[in-house]
């Protein structure tokens, strides 16, 4: 499903990422795990396509880094989900239009957002704060919002970067059992964190990376 063949990136003077080769399978759990600067959210970036390889290959589905056009490239994030650390909403909008956004931006018809919104906002938990701006919301609830965008287009796997950095620990297993249960349900996930304990309390493969290099699955 997602295949890095001898990748090589560098940012400037540095290089990032060193050779690199693995896979990831259809409905795998799987995390990066790694210092700060190791390069797991250059990896993230190379998956959806914000960079590109130096040297080597990236296949993501049917899309290739070396043969993918810019005009193709919303097509292959309309397929993936996205969750960051720091949520990125948009503050001028309400939960239910923040995630209304992502299908407004495919041309949904607005009947099907709304039924599709209010579904992922129930899987989440979220819906009862539908109406609520993000700044009205705790940081567990934001990251909820998140998710719900992230799958609101059912998209094969979610990338999540450091998905639970700014959450405490009860939040972040919060936020981590809604992860399980949507992988439960056969959507992928690759998730980057340098969180010990979280990966110990819910084991999946592990991608180590350090100084660039992938040292340990």
């Amino acid at each position: 499903m997602i295949e890095f063949y001898n990748v090589s990136v560098s940012i400037g003077q540095k290089e990032i990422l060193k050779d690199i080769s693995f896979r990831l399978f259809k409905g795998e759990f799987a995390y990066i795990m790694g210092p700060s600067g190791a390069g797991k959210s250059t990896i993230l970036r190379l998956i959806y396509m914000d960079l590109f390889p130096e040297q080597g290959m990236v296949i993501v589905g049917n899309y290739s880094s070396a043969k993918i056009r810019a005009h193709q490239i919303p097509f292959l994030r309309r397929e993936l989900g996205v969750i960051f650390q720091d949520f990125k909403l948009l503050r001028d909008r309400n939960v239910y239009e923040n995630v209304a956004f992502a299908l407004r931006a495919t041309g949904v018809k607005n009947s099907e957002i709304k039924r599709k919104v209010v579904r992922v906002l129930s899987e989440v938990n979220i819906a009862h704060r539908r109406n609520n701006l993000p700044d009205d919301l705790s940081g567990g609830e934001q990251q909820r919002v998140a998710i719900a965008r992230a799958i609101v287009n059912d998209p094969f796997i979610i990338l999540a970067d450091e998905p639970t950095g700014n959450l405490d620990m009860h939040t972040s297993k919060e936020i981590m059992e809604i992860l399980e249960r949507i992988n439960r349900q056969g959507t992928a996930i690759l998730m980057a964190t340098h969180d010990q304990s979280l990966i110990e309390q819910y084991p999946h493969r592990i991608i180590k990376i350090d100084q660039g290099e992938i040292v340990k699955e």
